[in-house]
């Protein structure tokens, strides 16, 4: 790994809320970009690194509602399954943060391809954006919240790599303490511990 900037000149005015996942073939980058955050063309661009070098950032998912609607892609976040499985990305696609819905797609060949984008289940969002915790029996935990409602964050869990999900009771309601978009920390003794961000 070469220290340098991902990209020097982009194709797009803005971009917002990289992630970065280390595979077998190297480390590979993701976030959204367009012209400005919400704006329909907003998709989810990704670079992989190669020889030592970023490679030329391309666009891996856009965002279509079931009408064949464009509408922008928010917060991608990437996932390196372990003992040779997939890499994740999460994204979220919707008009707005207090509508969006969960994403997901799958490469096998750590980032040069990906499968047909899935929708995840209704009322689940994935990680909505930092990174699942693998417990030890090999389920994911993924941190979200919603803000349709207040802000109120809830865990969601997988034990099949997006294939099944169970979502988990909101942590606090929204009008005792408003937060939004947690993350989670493992700590060798087994515990975690959660942070978020509020307006407190």
């Amino acid at each position: 790994m070469t220290p340098g900037f991902v990209f020097e000149r982009a194709p797009f005015a803005s971009a917002h809320a990289s992630t970065l996942a280390l595979t077998p073939a190297g480390l590979v980058a993701a976030w959204f970009a367009g012209p400005h955050e919400g704006h329909p063309e907003v998709a989810i661009w990704l670079a992989r690194e190669a020889d030592g070098r970023w490679l030329e950032p391309a666009p891996v998912a856009i965002g279509i509602d079931r009408t064949g609607r464009r509408l922008p892609c928010w917060n991608p976040v990437l996932w390196q399954a372990r003992a040779g499985g997939p890499l994740l990305l999460f994204y979220k696609v919707g008009p707005s943060p207090r509508a969006w819905w969960g994403m997901l797609t799958r490469s096998g060949d750590h980032g040069r391809t990906w499968s047909p984008p899935e929708r995840l289940p209704d009322r689940i969002l994935g990680p909505v954006k930092n990174k699942p915790v693998e417990l030890p029996d090999g389920t994911l935990l993924c941190p979200s919240s919603t803000e349709h409602r207040g802000w109120r964050c809830h865990l969601e869990r997988t034990p099949d790599l997006g294939r099944t999900w169970e979502r988990l009771p909101a942590l606090r309601a929204p009008w005792r303490f408003g937060a939004i978009q947690p993350s989670l920390l493992a700590w060798p003794d087994g515990r975690l511990q959660l942070l978020c961000r509020s307006r407190h």
